[in-house]
């Protein structure tokens, strides 16, 4: 796990009374991007506004680094925008009488009354999230995506000390939140500010994230890395409408008019290839990220013939658990490769005679793959 400076560790203590429940949290955090993952409802939200300084009636510690944000019992509150945190809520909340260049310098002067170079941080910011063509326009004729990104690199404009990102894409359509996940890609990789993200879409923690706390009703149920974490079955049943879907490195091999062959990544020398539909941008040697949705994956104890599903794929069964009326297995494809988890019936089980530590297929259609990246 990748960690920052202990300077800029988040420590979060807090205790919280809602309409429903009370929010109790309490964990601490050196990770570049740490994930908060839960159901809507399960206090996310209110958890972000309270490390932010939106929550007063908190009462608990919230402490960055050697800096204390809040402490009832020291009777220390210190108001948002002295605390150094880039927050950007879930519609943006962009200024709707400013272009966005307008917008962006709104941020730049929390960084330059903070004795940041404000200058520098929002030139890297328009680059990377590909704002220049955007800059004379007003916000009201942007795009949902586009407003995003106006609202993201106005958070990193203010020269944030930590970035709070409260499911930044959870407003957009599917598609275009998978065509936006790369630029918080480069948000972590390019700006050394650790990151809180809150999302209840398990590609977007899995892609990431370095570490993951879930809610449930207010409290943290489950901490750790987030592949392992999402394949807890108590976990995986709070995944959004879209299902979960498995996130598997891969390097394109092939791409052709009308299929996309790419290599999963072991490091055990073992080859696993995958055929999906022909990826227009994807050049042979890229990196990128192959997604398959758990329940569209289909098992096998033979290597099956005669099928229209494009790949086929040696495993071994590592784990078989319940899933409420179903079963959630786990496995595993090559060394170094990240654990696939399949969602099956009972009576898959009884019948194929499915058991744990198991040689096993995973059968893939072309057409249930995606790549991202």
């Amino acid at each position: 796990m990748s960690q920052l400076a202990p300077a800029t560790s988040l420590h979060v203590d807090v205790r919280l009374t809602l309409d429903r429940f009370s929010l109790e949290a309490r964990f601490s955090t050196t990770s570049r991007v740490t994930g908060v993952f839960g159901a809507s409802g399960s206090g996310k939200t209110s958890l972000l506004e309270t490390i932010a300084g939106l929550r007063r009636d908190a009462r608990g510690i919230v402490r960055f680094g050697e800096r204390g944000f809040h402490d009832t019992e020291r009777g220390i509150f210190i108001r948002p925008e002295r605390r150094g945190i880039g927050y950007v809520p879930q519609d943006g909340l962009l200024f709707p009488h400013l272009d966005v260049r307008g917008n962006l310098l709104a941020g730049s002067r929390r960084a330059r009354a903070a004795g940041r170079d404000a200058e520098a941080t929002m030139t890297t910011a328009i680059e990377l999230l590909e704002l220049g063509p955007l800059l004379k326009r007003g916000v009201g004729s942007l795009s949902g995506g586009e407003r995003q990104r106006v609202a993201l690199a106005r958070a990193l404009c203010s020269g944030p000390r930590i970035l709070l990102l409260d499911e930044p894409l959870a407003s957009l359509d599917l598609p275009l939140r998978r065509r936006l996940l790369p630029f918080l890609g480069r948000i972590r990789d390019e700006f050394r500010v650790p990151m809180l993200l809150v999302s209840h879409d398990p590609v977007e923690v899995v892609a990431l994230c370095e570490d993951l706390l879930v809610l449930d009703r207010g409290q943290v149920v489950a901490r750790g890395e987030p592949r392992e974490v999402l394949s807890d079955p108590a976990v995986f049943s709070l995944a959004d409408k879209e299902g979960f879907e498995n996130i598997l490195p891969c390097t394109i091999r092939e791409n052709g008019d009308s299929t996309c062959r790419v290599v999963l990544l072991t490091s055990d020398d073992r080859e696993a290839e995958v055929e999906l539909v022909a990826e227009g941008k994807a050049s042979p040697g890229e990196r990128r990220m192959l997604g398959v949705p758990a329940h569209e994956i289909m098992v096998a104890t033979e290597r099956p013939r005669g099928l229209s599903a494009r790949n086929i794929i040696p495993c071994r069964l590592s784990r078989i658990r319940p899933l409420g009326s179903l079963l959630l297995l786990t496995a595993t494809i090559g060394e170094g490769l990240p654990l696939v988890t399949v969602e099956v019936t009972e009576a898959t089980r009884e019948e194929l005679g499915l058991v744990e530590n198991g040689p096993a297929f995973l059968v893939l259609k072309a057409t249930s793959c995606r790549l991202y990246g």
